[in-house]
């Protein structure tokens, strides 16, 4: 079975609100083996949406449509999906007691308008609203299956999962596993030259890149039926870790920050940084992680005066550690400019060093930014926690701390 969303609401279009309910319908559709090829988004008018909607049965085995079960004249989905099904609506009674009794409760005037929310497909599935005075309900019809639910996200999601959740399993024999392999350091279009006969070759698991600043995402998805226990994505996980190695920072959501987080907290180390071109922006994005304990991590924004150059940095980097008396110091040297027109034209060389306690070789790497001030930052930081990371992963086990 595969499905499509289908958002109704004029303020969607507008941009007034983010459709954060297909983003979530989408990720739990998959986790029960159901495709999603399609989100649309329609505004409250009756022959936009009537195209929309035939559009969506005519392609999609299940159609999942969120907003527009209001009270108010513009809230027309269930009129709309009735005339193009051939039913008509009816009152379900259960669900006017409902609502009458949420409005005797609150002290709220109720209107004629509120019962409309009553109203209903004649033969649909009810599905109840424990968050609100509209429910939502399930039409099967030509083998199709069409779901409407209410636009506000604390009431659609707990729908979903109580009531559609559970149906759609049934209709559903296969079962849909991702794994997310979040990869710095290398950029796309040279990881994609490193799998491309992967890529090429896919079948199931498949294979998808996906890229942000900085950093790229390889998404791996396995498809099986319900039943089946066998790990798809292991064998073709263990060729990209052989073929990319250390670029791999977390599989998952984890960001990178969160990463050096854990290191410094599961290994006992303190840090100090020293930053001239990132604008604090490496310190304010590491406090916001709780696994790097008050008192072990310091931060210092410094006006670099003097030569810009690795050893420069390395300097800098054993003076804010010794200054802390920190585990690990980093410097991050250089200026960071404005570019001008597509952000090319000016490239900006940073410094970054690391030293450590134990006295041992410090390292340092030179970078070149390009891109508006902003992203030379993120890139900056990205570099920066990269080289934390790789510096603790690579850490003899005598460096690190066990007394704290």
């Amino acid at each position: 079975m595969d499905a499509e969303i289908l958002a109704v609401g004029t303020e969607l279009l507008m941009g007034q609100i983010a459709n954060t309910n297909a983003q979530y319908i989408s990720g739990r559709l998959q986790d029960i083996g159901i495709n999603v090829f399609y989100h649309s988004v329609v505004g409250d008018n009756p022959e936009r949406l009537r195209a929309c909607l035939q559009i969506a049965l005519n392609r999609s085995d299940s159609v999942i449509m969120t907003g527009g079960l209001g009270p108010t004249q513009d809230d027309l989905t269930k009129e709309t999906v009735t005339d193009i099904v051939g039913r008509k609506l009816v009152l379900h009674e259960p669900s006017r007691q409902r609502i009458t009794d949420i409005f005797q409760r609150t002290g709220w005037t109720m209107t004629d308008a509120n019962l409309k929310q009553a109203y209903l497909p004649e033969g649909s599935m009810v599905i109840n609203n424990d968050h609100g005075t509209a429910p939502g309900c399930i039409i099967e019809k030509d083998n199709k299956v069409l779901i409407m639910l209410p636009g506000p996200p604390s009431e659609m999601k707990p729908m979903f999962e109580q009531s559609v959740v559970p149906y759609l399993e049934g209709k559903s024999g296969y079962r849909i596993v991702s794994k997310y392999l979040n990869i710095v350091g290398i950029g796309e279009s040279y990881l994609e030259t490193q799998l491309m006969d992967l890529i090429d070759g896919q079948t199931n698991p498949t294979i998808a890149t996906y890229a942000k600043e900085g950093e790229v995402t390889v998404r791996l998805t396995a498809r099986l039926p319900k039943d089946d226990t066998t790990d798809l994505i292991a064998p073709l996980e263990a060729i990209i870790r052989e073929r990319v190695g250390n670029a791999i920072y977390s599989t998952g959501f984890e960001s990178i920050e969160e990463v050096v987080g854990r290191l410094l907290q599961d290994n006992n180390l303190s840090l100090a940084i020293a930053e001239t071109v990132a604008g604090g922006t490496l310190a304010s994005n590491l406090c916001m992680i709780p696994e790097i304990p008050k008192g072990r991590f310091h931060s210092m924004t410094v006006d670099h005066s003097g030569s810009i150059d690795q050893d420069s940095a390395i300097n800098q980097a054993q003076t804010i550690r010794e200054f802390f008396d920190t585990d690990l110091g980093v410097a991050v040297i250089g200026s960071i400019g404005e570019a001008e027109n597509n952000g090319l034209e000016q490239t900006d060389t940073v410094y970054i060093a690391l030293a450590s306690r134990n006295k041992d070789n410090p390292a340092v790497i030179e970078r070149h930014l390009f891109g508006d001030v902003n992203r030379k930052r993120h890139s900056a930081v990205l570099h920066v926690l990269d080289m934390i990371r790789n510096y603790i992963l690579n850490m003899p086990e005598t460096n690190k701390r066990h007394d704290i």
